[in-house]
């Protein structure tokens, strides 16, 4: 991006300048000494002068900015834009087109690309963990769809079929075809719900689950974490259910397993348990579930279930299937011993033990313990017992690049509504101020309220802008910049689920939207989103810009959210005047079309909106690939 600016100030010119310093000298020529004095007076003050002009001029070009308002052509209103200048200055934004990607980036996901795996250590894995490029090696092209790609099936339909062309990968069609994960019909995968340890669907599998944990009737499981989550079908069979999951895998060798669970309409995000600490908050997910994702849970000293427990709220429950789970039955089919097996599970009620997990049910392939709502057991347990309980050297919802310990991190002191039995039940918890606001600045009942509220209204006038938002053509939705969860909050009632995202340098307020039964993830925009390409409807960014435009280049994050945005998709950008000028530069630059608008507030409003839609384009080099084939 480019970047002139020509302003007006009417400084004094060098010349003018120069012509005062002479008529100085000539009036005051009678006096040598005086003169002398004038001498070595006057060039440094020249000088001074001449250096004030540059520097006003810098100053004026780099802190000038051009207010625009772009009214809505479609609606005929005006056809003109009206200009506001301040300072007398003008400022004008260019970027040249972007060019398109190379074919081979179609399912680029840069801070967990395989090709960089070989650079990194191969202990518990941490190579499959985010490792981003450096800016040098950033790229600056739009990512093409693969060939024959569709706007994908809408919601609910989706859940059960999707385009093959979209996600064209038989991996898991061939590997997994006696376990039902999915299946190829013509131009289709279809997906019967089945999983690993539930061939026959997964409704059979969470009425059993749910036989077990009756608090999965009545509201208080509201958030769930799966981990290896296959094509999320878990996490989709529980949103019948009221439970909302945030299914998590790698990038591995099942090729494109969270590509499935986005196309199919369920959350999910790509993420391994290894080195470094999930980007959720403590105490944030009511459970948490793994179905045979082979995780050595009572290795490395714990440390990999110690994450679970961090994140799990008191109260909360962990559920095992698979591997050691009814090992009595199932050894010989997971290549092991019976001996091996028992050993293992041996370890891991062992752990559980110590970390003051009580078992809460076993029955058939599916255990479940549940975390300890009161901290008393850690105190009572014997000393030098291990895991220890962590130190405050870490604060607990740190969560962005931190390294895991293999210590507990106990519920934290002065908050006592956090724990399943005391936090309210769903639905009530999502308009009920949770305790933790307290712990953040600003943070109070009348502070969240008023945040629900402005939502509510802001979210009404968005759908004048964006039609199809509350149908089921907008399905995953992201808001890239939230507090509370107030934008999420005033969408429930849509097909949609909303990933809420807090800024890694911000306010860490991401344990609030947990506490409310939302889901959202810690994430740094200067970065790479831990997602596939072509994966949400419409991306929601408010004040981003502002607050991240001394860290990111806009162009870097503008190019991210194209590569995650559907084709056909859109992105509402709600920022001050002169970001939106840059972004809507930009967006047109990577063949966005896109609109300003004002706010609900109208033009008293420091900031504004721009709408985009993602265009639907084919990449003339896939074209020619798909006539060579």
């Amino acid at each position: 991006m480019s970047t002139s600016r020509t302003c007006n100030r009417g400084v004094v010119s060098p010349s003018e300048v120069f012509h005062s310093a002479n008529k100085m000298r000539e009036r005051d020529s009678k006096s040598s000494l005086f003169l002398a004095d004038k001498k070595r007076r006057i060039f440094p003050l020249i000088f001074m002068v001449i250096s004030l002009c540059g520097l006003s001029f810098y100053l004026g070009g780099a802190f000038c900015w051009e207010k625009s308002r772009l009214l809505d052509e479609n609606k005929g209103q005006n056809d003109a834009s009206k200009v506001i200048t301040r300072l007398g200055c003008q400022s004008t934004f260019k970027q040249e087109p972007f060019p398109e990607c190379n074919t081979t980036m179609q399912d680029s996901t840069p801070c967990t690309d395989p090709e960089r795996w070989k650079k990194y250590d191969i202990h518990r894995m941490a190579f499959r963990e985010r490792h981003c490029p450096p800016q040098s090696e950033r790229t600056e092209c739009l990512i093409p769809p693969p060939v024959g790609y569709k706007v994908p099936i809408p919601w609910p339909k989706s859940r059960d079929e999707c385009w093959y062309r979209n996600v064209p990968y038989d991996w898991i069609n061939t590997q997994k075809a006696n376990q039902n994960w999915l299946k190829k019909k013509g131009e289709k995968f279809l997906f019967p719900g089945g999983g690993t340890m539930f061939p026959n669907g997964v409704g059979e599998y969470l009425d059993q689950m749910q036989e077990l944990i009756p608090e999965m009737k009545d509201g208080r499981i509201r958030t769930a974490l799966d981990t290896g989550c296959g094509v999320a079908s878990w996490g989709g069979g529980l949103l019948d259910r009221g439970i909302l999951t945030m299914s998590l895998a790698p990038r591995d060798n099942h090729e494109a397993q969270v590509q499935f669970a986005l196309e199919r309409g369920i959350p999910a995000i790509l993420g391994i348990i290894s080195t470094q600490r999930l980007p959720y908050p403590a105490n944030a997910f009511d459970m948490a579930h793994c179905s045979r994702c082979l995780i050595p849970w009572a290795e490395f000293g714990g440390v990999l279930l110690l994450e679970i427990d961090r994140v799990l709220r008191p109260g909360g429950f962990w559920v095992l299937s698979g591997p050691p789970i009814n090992y009595q039955v199932h050894w010989k089919g997971w290549e092991s011993t019976e001996e091996t097996q028992k050993a293992n599970l041996d370890a891991i009620q062992d752990l559980l033990s110590r970390m003051c997990y009580s078992q809460y049910a076993m029955e058939g392939d599916i255990a479940v313990w549940q975390k300890p709502v009161e901290n008393s057991c850690y105190e009572n347990r014997e000393p030098l017992t291990l895991p220890p309980i962590c130190d405050d050297s870490i604060e607990p919802d740190a969560a962005w690049y931190v390294p895991i310990r293999p210590c507990i991190v106990p519920r934290p002191p002065g908050v006592q509504n956090v724990a399943i039995e005391h936090i309210p039940r769903w639905p009530e918890r999502l308009s009920s101020p949770p305790e933790r606001l307290k712990f953040i600045s600003g943070g109070n009942g009348g502070a969240f309220r008023t945040d629900t509220t402005l939502w509510k209204q802001r979210v009404n006038y968005y759908r004048s802008l964006v039609p199809t938002l509350g149908s089921n053509k907008i399905r995953n939705v992201m808001d890239m910049n939230t507090l509370y969860g107030g934008f999420a909050a005033a969408l429930l009632n849509d097909p949609v689920w909303v990933m809420n995202v807090v800024s890694s340098y911000a306010v860490n307020s991401l344990g609030v939207v947990y506490d409310r039964g939302l889901i959202g993830t810690v994430h740094d925009w200067c970065e790479a989103f831990s997602t596939y390409p072509r994966t949400y409807d419409l991306l929601h960014a408010d004040g981003l810009f502002d607050a991240e435009s001394h860290r990111c280049e806009m162009k870097f994050v503008m190019l991210e959210i194209d590569r995650i945005l559907r084709p056909t998709g859109y992105a509402i950008i709600r920022d001050t005047a002169n970001f939106l000028d840059k972004a809507q530069v930009v967006g047109e630059a990577m063949r966005w079309n896109c609109h300003r608008n004002e706010t609900e507030n109208g033009s008293e409003d420091s900031k504004a909106l721009l709408v985009c839609q993602k265009s639907f384009w084919n990449s003339p080099q896939m074209e020619d690939r798909d006539v060579d084939q």
